[in-house]
This record gives C-alpha cells, structure tokens and sequence, in this order.
C-alpha cells in the first residue's frame, strides 16, 4: 500500500471518527440538511466533473423524488426504507426520460435542455394533486425503519441519514474509479476519440445521466423525511443553481469536493440566515472569490498543490501563470 493510499484511508477515517461525533458539537438538523445536499452535489459532480454535462434541471430529480417518498409514506403508509427506495427509482425513471432528450445535444444546449425539463416538472409539480400545489406535502411521518428503529429519535434519524451519504458517496467514489469511470473520463477529455475506439457514447453518457439522476433522487427522498415537508422549493431552478454552486466551491471533478463545497453553503445558509436576503450576496461573494482565488475549487487547489508533480507540470503551470499576467495587462 502506497503512502498516497494511506493518507486517503486515514482521511476517511478521521473523517468517520467526526462525523459520529458531530451531533455532541454540532445542530444535528444542521449537519443533516448538510449530508442530503452534499449527497446532491457528490451526485451531480458524476455528471458535470467526470462527464462533462452541465445539467441546469437538477433540482427536478430531487425534488420529485422528495414528492414521491413523502406521499408514499403520508397516504399510502408504506414504510420509510420501502418510500425512499421508491423516490430513488422515481427519480431514476425521471432521469432516463430527461436524458434521452438532453444527451442529444452538448454544451449550452444540453444544459437549457434540462432547465426547460425540470421548468417543465415544476409547473407539474405546482398543479398536481399529489404535491398539494404551493403548501407542499406537510407532516411527513418518519416512522420506522424496517419496523423496529423509531426515527422519529432524532440522533437515530442522523445516523441513519449518515449511513445513507456514506452509502451513496461510496457508490459515487466506486462508479469512478471503476472501468465504467474511465470511460466517462475518457469522454469528457475527448468525445470524439472514444468514438473512434468504438464506445457508443451516447449509452454511456445516459447510463451516468441516470446515476445520477437516481442518486439526487435518494438525497432528496431523505431530506423530505428528515425535515417532513416536500415543498416547491426542492423542484426550482434556484435549487439547481445552488448544486453547481456546491460542486464549483469544492472542486469539480474531486471525490471529496461537492462535500466540502455542500456543507459550505449550508453552513452560509445557517449561521448567516440573520442577514436575510444578504445571504445570497454573501454567497456570491465567496462564490466570485473562489473562482478568482481557487480555479480549481477548494479541494481541487489542496489536491493539486499537495501531490507530487513531474517537470511537465510544473513548466505548464508557469507557462498558464505567465498567460494570465499577459492577459491582465
């Protein structure tokens, strides 16, 4: 085992030993709310960070899937392992009809391809019976998990909402670095000659679509239970502008990345709620100072300044250093 490999198990580690300890130090609906958005943005990083997508209409698969699983277990009484699975393959269903339509085009076309579907899924989702219009689903029950675990006990609901963003985030981590990855790596990096190597990329782009699609889906099932109300907000574009948010904060295409960047937003949202509609400008504030300060994103810089380099590198970044001077002047 490499010291590279090491110090990523002892992170991961260090990482665990904090988050079990978390609710002694922490608001646990805080760092609850913080773990379903960075499952979102751990999510959507699949597609934009290791596919290239930029996908606008996000928000449409976590928040139908929070529909879903919130009228399952409200009106049709199932139980919460059986109504999140359920919004999970809502959500995944959802995303393979979006992504049918939308991987035909690339660039900004595909990205207003999927903001006019998810658009389109909000006005749905604002006239549908089900969804209760502007009032949203209200008082959604936890219940208990498999008939025994009462979630309604509020540090067992943040274990179990631990367990399911440590489960979706290794899903998310083995999805990249599996074959399937490479592949997806090898399309972002250039399409047309993994065509040429006889990919049909087309199915692969829509398979990762729907990864995560359903994903998105299982973050949002478990924020509709977690705080008991599926509303608009989970449906709108504002919501789909925060992921990318999240993703670009943190570090496109970093394990690691759309979590630090989600629990940065989240912790912007919380303890800066006071300031009101400042918030927002507080956000695009860090959000201008990241993209001038760190390009990369937050774990994108640590990762690029702590690894070992070759020569190449170090010649191209000063080359890239020198570019942007020129440019300044």
């Amino acid at each position: 085992m490499t010291n590279r490999n090491s110090a990523t198990i002892a992170l991961y580690a260090l990482l665990i030993v904090a988050a079990l300890a978390a609710p002694m130090f922490l608001y646990p609906q805080f760092v609850m709310r913080a773990y379903c958005f960075a499952l979102f943005a751990a999510a959507f990083n699949l597609l934009l960070g290791y596919v290239g997508l930029l996908s606008f209409g996000h928000a449409a698969f976590f928040g139908f899937a929070a529909y879903v699983t919130g009228h399952a277990v409200k009106v049709w009484e199932l139980s919460p392992e059986i109504s999140i699975v359920l919004g999970a393959i809502a959500a995944a269903a959802l995303g393979l009809l979006f992504g049918g339509l939308a991987i035909r085009r690339q660039g900004i076309y595909f990205a207003m391809v999927t903001l006019a579907l998810a658009q389109m899924l909000y006005f749905i989702c604002l006239q549908a019976p089900f969804t209760h219009g502007e009032d949203g689903i209200q008082g959604i029950p936890r219940g208990y998990l498999f008939g025994v675990i009462d979630l309604n006990n509020s540090l067992t609901m943040y274990y179990f909402v631990l367990a399911v963003f440590i489960l979706g985030f290794l899903i998310v981590q083995r999805t990249i670095h599996s074959p399937f990855g490479q592949i997806l790596k090898a399309i972002r990096e250039n399409e047309p000659r993994a065509i040429s190597l006889g990919y049909n990329t087309d199915r692969y782009k829509l398979q990762a679509f729907v990864i995560s699609a359903a994903l998105s889906g299982l973050a949002g099932s478990v924020f509709a239970l977690t705080f008991q109300i599926a509303t608009l907000n989970n449906v709108h574009w504002h919501l789909s502008g925060e992921v990318v948010l999240m993703t670009l904060l943190g570090g496109m295409g970093t394990v690691l990345g759309p979590v630090v960047g989600a629990f940065l937003v989240a912790a912007i949202q919380q303890y800066l709620a006071a300031w009101g509609a400042w918030v927002s400008i507080a956000q695009g504030i860090i959000f201008v100072a990241c993209v001038l300060l760190f390009r990369r994103g937050i774990v994108g810089e640590i990762i690029h300044f702590t690894r070992p380099r070759s020569k190449a590198e170090v010649e191209a970044d000063a080359v890239d250093a020198a570019t942007e001077v020129q440019a300044a002047r």
